[in-house]
């Protein structure tokens, strides 16, 4: 069997575009190499926009059970200000606003969709070798000591920013001062407003909260390497989370009020370190979706909302250009012009905000001007992506 198309990630990319190529018609292979449910450093937000995306039938059921409440409200945790602002309307929403679920709920209620839809889940298999053939490709997948060949007329490279494999665009691994390493915990009873979704700034990195499945509030963040090198040091070589932990709350009134009754949930995770910026949307003959194509800094919480639109942008584009019998180049060349016009300035408004946010005058400069304006958190809310219409599935 040669597949129309074999995808490589079955995050909220790689299922999207298996569940949207497969509902076409395609043939799909969809590639896995974890065994779900698994936990991921996400601060699992996926904005009003993406909700064109969630209308099946059973993933809307799925995720309108489990999801959190409803963010109206964008907030500014920082030094001694809690500011809140509303969160700007999307344009495509029909009233709705996005909500936060977990990747280990999320993950699964999408690859379950695209399995029903039709493609062939490869899970846990990864992938170990690609070969160009007459025909598209050839990919050698590995799963223990077991090992197959699957031939597809296109690949789709769905498996995150620091993967390593035949599809890698991963730097090699080098530690910078400059570095920023991910934090995710989940905490329960916290006194967070529900409706708010507040970024958290504090020297050397930043961070986000909000009410997740469960009565949960996840709390993510970014900070610098050499910011928790000293704070860990100074804390007498705590562990690094609880060192980020106690760095943040120290840092902000906000935070130190939402987590006074709370409780830890389950273990912290970490990742990193994280490498925003645009990428190869297509090249070499693969086209790329999600971070494997651009990474925003986590700051505008765009995630889970541009690895699922550019999921469903590709396929779009894949679909009309089978139809009209265009070369994958063609393609390639029209997803790279219509994703940059959606998704870069999204990644550029993610540069200047974390830039601002980390800057050491950040505080003394912007929080007398965000306490005299806070529909500024509004505006930064909009220029991040909230308000962009997203790819429906047809």
């Amino acid at each position: 069997m040669i597949y129309d198309a074999l995808i490589v990630g079955a995050g909220p990319a790689g299922s999207t575009a298996a569940r949207v190529l497969a509902r076409a018609g395609w043939s799909v292979g969809l590639i896995e190499k974890s065994v779900f449910p698994r936990r991921k450093v996400c601060g699992e937000f996926i904005s009003a926009t993406s909700l064109p995306l969630l209308t099946d039938p059973s993933i809307e059921r799925e995720f309108l059970a489990h999801a959190g409440p409803e963010v109206r409200r964008v907030g500014l945790f920082a030094r001694d200000v809690v500011l809140s602002s509303p969160m700007p309307r999307a344009r495509n929403a029909a009233g709705g606003w996005g909500r936060a679920l977990g990747r280990d709920k999320l993950d699964g209620i999408l690859l379950d969709a695209g399995v029903r839809a039709g493609a062939k889940l490869w899970q846990p298999w990864k992938l170990a070798a690609l070969r160009k053939s007459a025909d598209g490709y050839i990919c050698t997948i590995e799963s223990d000591s077991n090992s197959r060949e699957l031939a597809a007329r296109i690949v789709i490279a769905a498996n995150g920013s620091w993967e390593r494999g035949p599809l890698s665009l991963a730097e090699a691994a080098t530690h910078k001062p400059q570095d920023l390493l991910a934090f995710k915990a989940l905490f329960k009873d916290s006194d967070l407003q529900p409706d708010v979704m507040p970024l958290l700034v504090f020297p050397g990195g930043y961070g986000g909260m909000v009410h997740t499945d469960g009565g949960r509030v996840s709390l993510s963040c970014c900070i610098r390497r050499d910011t928790l090198q000293q704070r860990r040091s100074a804390s007498g070589n705590r562990r690094a989370a609880e060192a980020a932990l106690r760095h943040i709350q120290s840092s902000c009134a906000g935070v130190r009020r939402a987590l006074r009754r709370a409780t830890l949930d389950q273990v912290w995770l970490s990742a990193g370190p994280i490498r925003p910026g645009v990428r190869d949307r297509y090249a070499d003959g693969i086209f790329r979706v999600g971070n494997c194509a651009g990474e925003a800094h986590p700051i505008v919480a765009e995630g889970i909302s541009m690895a699922m639109q550019s999921a469903a942008l590709l396929c779009r584009l894949l679909i009309a250009g089978k139809a009209a019998g265009h070369q994958p180049a063609e393609i390639g060349s029209r997803y790279t012009a219509e994703w940059d016009h959606l998704f870069a300035p999204r990644i550029r408004a993610s540069s200047l905000f974390a830039t601002l946010a980390m800057s050491p005058s950040a505080a003394g400069l912007g929080l007398p001007l965000m306490k005299s304006f806070p529909g500024l958190l509004s505006l930064g809310a909009h220029l991040s992506g909230k308000t962009n219409q997203a790819y429906a599935v047809q």
